[in-house]
C-alpha cells in the first residue's frame, strides 16, 4: 500500500502544526546524523521555528566550518522569511 500524498500548504491548525513541527524536525536531524555516519559528511543543521526557537545539529567539525564560512562571508549572510 502506498502512502497518500499531502498537500503542501500551511497547516491551520495549530496543535497539529506544532506536533507536526516536531516529528518533521526529529526526522530530519536523524538523517543528518546518518549522513555524516555513513558518508562522513560535515553537516551543519540550523532550524528556526516562528516562535524563534533555535535548534540546531552539527557533525563535529561543522562548527568550524560554519564559523569560517560567516566569518568570512558575513556579505553574503541574507536571510529570507518563507510565509
Amino acid at each position: 500500500m502506498t502512502r497518500k500524498k499531502i498537500q503542501m500548504k500551511r497547516i491551520d491548525n495549530t496543535t497539529a502544526r506544532q506536533v507536526t513541527f516536531s516529528e518533521r524536525r526529529k526526522c530530519i536531524f536523524k538523517k543528518a546524523l546518518e549522513l555524516s555516519t555513513l558518508c562522513e559528511a560535515e553537516i551543519a543543521l540550523i532550524v528556526i521555528r516562528a516562535t524563534g526557537k533555535l535548534f540546531d545539529y552539527g557533525s563535529p567539525r561543522s562548527v568550524v566550518f560554519c564559523l569560517l564560512f560567516f566569518a568570512f562571508n558575513h556579505s553574503l549572510v541574507r536571510v529570507r522569511s518563507i510565509k
